[in-house]
């Protein structure tokens, strides 16, 4: 059997910690980006499906990934999720590496600086729990030492999460920090980021600056859970009288066709600026 890497083992030994899930994704994706060569990383679960949350996001960029992925139903994270099997993009300049989804790669291009992703889905057996996204602002492929902790990294995050999910009575949070401590960086200098300038994205327009436009929003937990998506599919499928599946499929056909987040989509549902009708189609 291999040797467990220095990350690996690093995510192995927070097993002693009383740790919550939203703290144990900040734990892996902030041990990552410092050991492992990535510039951001992103931890969701239930990725393929309507459920779908992300736990953490180390920064502005790795949020409006998610956010991509999640509006387009496509994307290295959500091909992880129904595959099974890690994807890697080493370089999004070539067409080859991307050509499954090419709406997503060309929304990364225009939107992000990004030009390498990475995503090892988080399962144990055959049960896929969530899915670690990774990227580079440049292009390259890991050392075989690099992958193989990532390998490891993966494998105990699922493990610690199935743990989670599984033991009884209800979510603890991680011991001498609260939640909103946890989900937005921990005790730090700068409101919801770590010493580093990482954290919860939400809070920073673009991951460095503020942007006091969405502040105070983005100091609800509510953000980073996208709850708002969850109430606008409750209300799309009432409102045309189909399922919850089909209400996502009509919120993405509308973000796509208006070239929109589908978070945004979703707020304007609930506040009830806009309202699905049989026409939009």
């Amino acid at each position: 059997m291999a040797e467990r890497g220095e990350v690996t083992k690093q995510i192995a030994a927070l097993i002693a910690e009383d740790l919550d899930e939203e703290a144990l994704a900040r734990k892996v994706c902030q041990a990552c980006v410092e050991e492992l060569d990535v510039d951001g990383a992103a931890i969701s679960v239930l990725p393929a499906n309507p459920s779908r949350r992300t736990l953490w996001a180390s920064d502005a960029t790795a949020l409006a990934l998610e956010d991509l992925q999640f509006t387009l139903n496509e994307g290295v994270c959500v091909e992880a999720a129904t595959s099974g099997k890690p994807v890697l993009v080493s370089d999004l300049a070539r067409t080859s590496e991307h050509s499954r989804w090419p709406v997503f790669a060309a929304e990364v291009a225009e939107r992000t600086p990004v030009k390498a992703l990475y995503a090892l889905p988080l399962h144990w057996g055959a049960l896929t729990i969530g899915v670690l996204d990774l990227y580079r602002l440049r292009a390259g492929e890991f050392t075989a030492v690099q992958w193989q902790d990532l390998i490891g990294v993966a494998e105990v995050a699922a493990l610690l999460l199935l743990r989670l999910r599984t033991r009884p009575g209800p979510p603890r949070s991680d011991t001498g920090v609260g939640d909103d401590e946890a989900r937005h960086g921990g005790r730090c200098g700068t409101a919801g980021f770590d010493s580093d300038g990482r954290g919860n994205p939400a809070l920073h327009g673009d991951g460095h600056q503020d942007d006091s436009g969405v502040r105070d929003a983005a100091l609800s937990d509510a953000l980073f859970g996208r709850p708002e998506i969850h109430q606008a599919v409750g209300m799309v499928l009432v409102q045309l009288g189909i399922g919850p599946e089909d209400a996502l499929a009509r919120m993405r056909a509308w973000a796509f066709f208006e070239q929109r987040m589908l978070i945004d989509v979703a707020r304007d549902v609930v506040e009830r600026r806009l309202v699905f009708t049989e026409e939009m189609r």
